[in-house]
């Protein structure tokens, strides 16, 4: 199983490298990306700073395994990389990459919507909404 966990932010280095990574590869025609950032939401007069992620690590992994072993077999993707952060993550800063790839877009941009949805759906993950001062509240996905 690939690695899918990283702590903190992740960096738009990481992001471009990741990239960069697939210009070798000539049967590739398209690529479909899902950066999920952290919003400083304003809830009832209090700012968001950060979210804190955890995750039940052993059975997200297998979550992800999971799902990502569907999508290979629904779509023709040559790639699909998943990446989610762990612990704290400010806002502004990046927290789920999502990087499919297939011969042609329709494939690589369902695919990659398809999987933001199931992780947000399915994968044992948890945000706790971090607010100015040591204030915080579990974050509830909306759809």
């Amino acid at each position: 199983m690939k690695k899918v966990f990283i702590e903190g932010a992740i960096s738009p280095t990481f992001i471009s490298d990741s990239i960069a990574k697939h210009s070798l590869k000539k049967d590739i025609g398209a690529h479909s990306i899902f950066l999920g950032q952290v919003r400083n939401d304003h809830l009832r007069g209090k700012e968001v700073v950060a979210i804190e992620y955890s995750a039940y690590q052993e059975m997200a992994e297998e979550k992800f395994h999971e799902i990502r072993e569907n999508m290979f077999a629904k779509y023709q993707l040559n790639c699909l990389h998943i990446y989610h952060s762990l612990g704290k993550v400010n806002a502004g800063e990046i927290s789920l990459f999502v990087f499919t790839s297939s011969a042609h877009r329709k494939e690589a941009i369902e695919a990659c919507q398809e999987m933001v949805e199931k992780i947000k759906n399915e994968v044992p993950i948890w945000g706790k909404e971090l607010f100015t001062g040591e204030d915080y509240e579990w974050k509830i996905n909306k759809l």
